[in-house]
C-alpha cells in the first residue's frame, strides 16, 4: 500500500498506541486509513493476508481503536470489560489461556502477511503493529 509505506519514516518513529491485546495502533493501516481508497486498499490486503475471507466494506475495515467496533477478533474486548481493566496486561489473570491463544493465532498468520505485503518496509511496519504483542504486553 503505497500511501502506507510513503509514511514509513514518520511511522517508524511514531509514539506507540498499544491496544488491549498488545497491537500498536500507531502504525496500523486500519487505524491510520482516512480516505475511501486507503480503507479499500487495507481491506484488500487483509483478504490477501488471510485475515478476512473476503474484501470487506470500508465501514467494516475502518478502526478508531479498541472498542470502536464493539467486537474483537480475539474475543478480548469482552474479557477486559468483565475483568474491569483496560488492557490484558492489567488483568490479575495475565497471562491467561485467551491471550496466549491470541499470540499463537497472530503468529500463525505472520508468513501469510509477509507474502501479502508489497515491500520489506510495509512488512516491517506490520510487524511493529501486529507481531510485537508479547513485547508490548510484558514491558
Amino acid at each position: 500500500m503505497k500511501w502506507y509505506t510513503d509514511k514509513y519514516d514518520e511511522l517508524k518513529n511514531a509514539k506507540p498506541i498499544i491496544s488491549l491485546c498488545g497491537d500498536d495502533c500507531a502504525v496500523c493501516p486500519r487505524y491510520l486509513a482516512k480516505t475511501d481508497e486507503q480503507l479499500h486498499e487495507t481491506a484488500v490486503l487483509w483478504e490477501k493476508a488471510g485475515w478476512r475471507d473476503r474484501v470487506v466494506s470500508n465501514e467494516e475495515i475502518s478502526c478508531t481503536g479498541c472498542g470502536s467496533k464493539g467486537v474483537c477478533a480475539f474475543g478480548l474486548l469482552d474479557c477486559v470489560r468483565q475483568h474491569s481493566v483496560s488492557s490484558c496486561k492489567e488483568c490479575t489473570e495475565f497471562p491467561c489461556e485467551k491471550i496466549n491463544k491470541t499470540m499463537e493465532r497472530s503468529d500463525e498468520k505472520k508468513e501469510a502477511c509477509k507474502r501479502a505485503c508489497e515491500s520489506d518496509k510495509e512488512f516491517e511496519l506490520f510487524c511493529r503493529s501486529f507481531y510485537e504483542k508479547e513485547k508490548n504486553l510484558y514491558k
